[in-house]
């Protein structure tokens, strides 16, 4: 059965062709339970990529992956999905914001693996250890009982979808973006109504809102940010997609405009970097080019959950969260739980 879908969609750019939305869960399934071999899989990966995938099968394979994933949802809350091969050449804004955002009442998820092809860049998973938080002890019950506390949820992705976990291995080898690169981005296994997607290339940018729209999301955002991430910046004006099941509208968001426009400093990033001036950022002291890209991300992101009438409004609600240190008790709250529960395990597993 995998040969001939292979067929399909690698005869070259002339010949090949999209699998049907039922193709495409067959090789899904075929490829996530294990039964197509290494070489076949690396094989359709290459093919997909050389073809560019379709709607279709981008959705299929989301769908089966959910279909082997944990799922928690949250009510409420907002997915915010960044790049899964991590960041090199940009601060890593995502972090701080989402504990603004949970200080002002929206919940937030955050999910990720260790770093992948084809930037093999700082990924949260990189970033929680440098945080002093470690990742990969952190255990789902854990995780789960931090995030009704507190409203942040991380989601280790390949523990709660293990057949991607099974995939790294052949994805390294490839050493290049592939389908699942978007699949692992629109999974929303927190089932948020609001999400907040970032893409590279520009030319993905209407198939992945054609996905987003019939993944059940309320609102979204789909941004050509910071290294393909979700971040906006505050250096130059971004082109935002507003995407919601009926219509999709295309909104420019000027920091400018917003009074909040500066450059960014030339610095080589180091994870040391990134942690100092995270915590710089929750506890009120970063410099200007951090802490107004906090504003703008966290403004932008309260408004799209109609926690703000306006994306002013939002910003001025960040503000306020951060200047009276709401967003660093936030996390200090998070990192303090997810610790002492996960130590627990460790002593009840020894004994």
């Amino acid at each position: 059965m995998m040969n001939s879908l292979l067929k399909e969609v690698g005869r070259g750019k002339r010949g090949s062709r999209d699998l049907t939305y039922d193709e495409s869960v067959q090789a899904a399934e075929l490829i996530l339970n294990g039964a197509a071999t290494p070489a076949q899989i690396g094989a359709f990966l290459i093919a997909e990529r050389i073809k560019m995938s379709s709607p279709e099968e981008i959705k299929a394979f989301i769908d089966v992956c959910r279909s082997k994933s944990k799922i928690h949802p949250i009510p409420g809350g907002l997915d915010c999905a960044g790049p899964y091969d991590g960041r090199k050449k940009s601060f890593y804004s995502t972090f701080p914001t989402a504990f603004v955002l949970c200080a002002s009442g929206v919940p937030v998820t955050l999910h990720s693996s260790p770093s992948l092809p084809p930037k093999n860049g700082l990924t949260l998973h990189g970033l929680l250890k440098g945080l002093q938080v470690a990742s990969e002890q952190l255990d789902i019950t854990s995780l789960l009982k931090a995030a009704e506390q507190t409203g942040f949820l991380f989601i280790p992705t390949e523990k709660w979808c293990h057949p991607l976990a099974q995939l790294r291995s052949i994805r390294t080898e490839i050493g290049m973006r592939t389908l699942l690169n978007t699949v692992e981005k629109l999974l929303r296994l927190s089932d948020a109504p609001f999400m907040t997607l970032g893409i590279y290339h520009g030319t993905i940018i209407d198939k992945v809102i054609e996905v987003l729209r019939r993944t059940g999301v309320e609102k979204g955002l789909v941004i050509q940010g910071l290294e393909g991430s979700d971040d906006i910046s505050v250096e130059r004006i971004t082109r935002v997609h507003w995407v919601t099941k009926e219509e999709t509208t295309q909104l420019i968001i000027d920091p400018e405009l917003m009074e909040l426009q500066v450059h960014y400093p030339d610095i080589q990033w180091s994870l040391k970097h990134q942690c100092d001036i995270i915590l710089s950022v929750l506890q009120g002291k970063a410099d200007l080019p951090y802490i107004n890209t906090v504003l703008l991300n966290a403004g932008v992101r309260i408004w799209l959950c109609g926690n703000a009438q306006s994306i002013e409004e939002g910003i001025y609600q960040a503000k306020y969260i951060i200047d009276n240190g709401y967003a660093l008790q936030k996390f200090s709250l998070w990192k303090d739980l997810v610790q002492n529960n996960s130590s627990k395990k460790v002593i009840i597993s020894l004994q």
